[in-house]
């Protein structure tokens, strides 16, 4: 996992990403009724739908333009923060190939279509949360990885008073 934190292996897994997500896209699209849910578990069903705005459809009224550069924005500095993230930090390395995978994914359906194609709906009775899709679940899943390394690198620095930054500093010391 180590290789993650080169720019090689991050980008084979930021284009896996992106391919997973693309052709699971395709399959639903060509396979799945729009708006109609068909049961998967009790709590889980495939339900297509169009997002036009961002996560939970946020900003929907921002218009296509301006979520694809937000998008890129996104892309832009977390490509930064990965640039200047030590070696070590593996966990948040993986993370940031995960926010951008699924941001490129979730961009190239907004580029190709004007929205992004949702699937997956968790629902409890009538409860339901959003719909979503695998670039969402690879954006959550990356910002968890990230956060989990920042609280581990806390707790190193409690514990022995450095980060796992090879030496470094933890975040908040000089």
């Amino acid at each position: 996992m180590k290789r993650l934190s080169g720019w090689a292996g991050f980008s084979t897994l930021v284009a896996l990403a992106v391919i997973l997500d693309q052709a699971i896209k395709a399959l639903v699209e060509a396979s799945l009724p729009l708006h109609q849910v068909v049961p998967v578990l009790p709590f889980l069903a495939w339900y297509r739908t169009y997002n036009e705005g961002i996560a939970f459809s946020l900003l929907s009224g921002f218009g296509d333009l301006g979520l694809i550069i937000l998008s890129v924005v996104v892309v832009g500095f977390v490509l930064v923060l990965k640039a200047q993230t030590s070696k070590a930090r593996t966990l948040a390395h993986l993370g940031f190939a995960f926010i951008i995978g699924g941001a490129i994914g979730n961009l190239i359906d907004r580029v190709l279509h004007g929205y992004v194609i949702d699937y997956v709906l968790v629902h409890a009775g009538r409860w339901s949360f959003a719909v979503f899709n695998l670039a969402d679940a690879f954006i959550t899943i990356g910002a968890a990885l990230i956060i989990l390394e920042e609280l581990m690198a806390w707790q190193r620095s409690r514990a022995g008073g450095r980060s796992a930054d090879n030496g470094d500093d933890a975040p908040g010391e000089s």
